[in-house]
């Protein structure tokens, strides 16, 4: 059976040329300034959300349609084309020691809309829980080392982060949107673009995970010389298998995720007890809590306790817009045409010369038959 090619973005070294980087520049900032005024900054920032959005509009820019630099290339080109009195978006962070200025960029960059401390406040913990999420709660073998936050003078923001995996020489990319964030902790994401889903990967995030929070919570809370005996209780185990058919069954394929953390900070438990946090966005959220805590916690309250969590990769796009066999999921036409239209109609008003507009619509139309072959 044919398959829609995927969109995997391999890791590519080098930088875009000076010329191409111009070319983008102006594009996006007029194609931006369509979209804003026909549908505005709320909308625009959704369909940055969108990976397969946003892709395609990497694509039209004139990237390469498929590697790890139209993540960075886009957002970094994003960052020179929009302005404040043009598209009344600001965008903060980048690529390396870049993402950690976002927390610098966002005060600075929030004086300008006159932002309320409050939404300040609120922005500067979405930019460090969207970075803790897909750092500390989803463990999917993914480094981070890109992280923008892009947001509006009302305080609604969108975030685009990317992860990097040396062994396999692929990125992941990570998309978050301020409307589909009720909870930081629970299905956080509007989607995930990856070359594939891995056999075992921890997602704290999940609604099967939802119990196994509560109990970390509840751990968390203890005495910390109980939770210290938990963990080398485990950690004493070279393997699991006395857990496979015994009393507890653990109900995996690879148990290779099943192992504890070989150095934990007990300073830090005692500083978790002391603060009490009342749900796991608050546990998550304090200071000093990285992987190693989540994992810790996670498989004590599993194992011993029975709470278990999800170890399935919450990768949500491998393909664009579905495979023609149905894998992964059955092709959204909806979602295609509208994603169409909207870049098309981007490009037809931009203020660019004829052939950059000839230019956009060809290169438009030839990710949609790599998307799409035959159709």
């Amino acid at each position: 059976m044919q398959r829609a090619p995927f969109i995997n973005l391999p890791l590519h070294t080098g930088r875009a040329p000076a010329y191409l980087v111009r070319r983008m520049i102006r594009m996006s900032h007029a194609m931006s300034k369509v979209i804003i005024d026909e549908y505005g900054q709320v909308e625009f920032l959704r369909r940055l959300s969108d990976p397969l959005w946003f892709q395609a509009f990497g694509c039209v820019l004139g990237f390469d349609w498929h590697s790890s630099g139209v993540t960075t290339v886009v957002s970094g080109v994003l960052k020179q084309a929009l302005k404040l009195d043009v598209h009344g978006i600001s965008i903060a962070g980048g690529k390396g020691k870049k993402s950690t200025s976002a927390k610098t960029d966002i005060l600075l960059l929030a004086e300008n809309f006159g932002l309320s401390s409050a939404k300040i406040d609120s922005l500067l913990y979405a930019n460090r829980m969207a970075a803790k999420v897909d750092t500390a709660a989803v463990q999917d073998g993914y480094s981070l080392y890109h992280h923008v936050i892009l947001f509006d003078k009302c305080g609604n923001w969108a975030v685009v982060q990317q992860g990097m995996n040396a062994e396999n020489g692929m990125a992941r990319r990570y998309h978050w949107f301020s409307d589909n964030v009720q909870n930081f902790v629970r299905e956080p994401h509007t989607g995930i673009i990856s070359e594939k889903k891995n056999p075992c990967a921890l997602d704290m995030t999940a609604a099967q995970s939802q119990e196994n929070q509560k109990v970390c919570v509840d751990l968390a809370k203890s005495d910390t010389n109980n939770l210290k005996s938990s963990v080398y209780r485990l950690a004493a185990r070279d393997t699991l298998d006395r857990w496979l058919g015994g009393d507890m069954v653990v109900d995996v394929v690879n148990t290779s995720g099943y192992e504890m953390p070989r150095r934990l900070d007990w300073a830090l438990f005692k500083r978790i007890y002391d603060v009490q946090p009342g749900s796991y966005e608050e546990l998550l959220s304090i200071p000093g809590v990285g992987g190693a805590t989540v994992r810790a916690l996670s498989l004590i309250a599993e194992l011993i306790y029975g709470a278990k969590a999800s170890w399935s990769d919450p990768v949500k796009y491998s393909f664009a817009h579905g495979g023609k066999d149905g894998v992964p999921y059955p092709i959204a036409r909806k979602v295609y045409d509208e994603s169409i239209r909207y870049l098309y109609g981007a490009i037809e008003g931009a203020e660019i010369e004829r052939e950059e507009r000839t230019d956009a619509l060809k290169k438009l139309a030839s990710f949609t038959t790599r998307m799409f072959p035959g159709q």
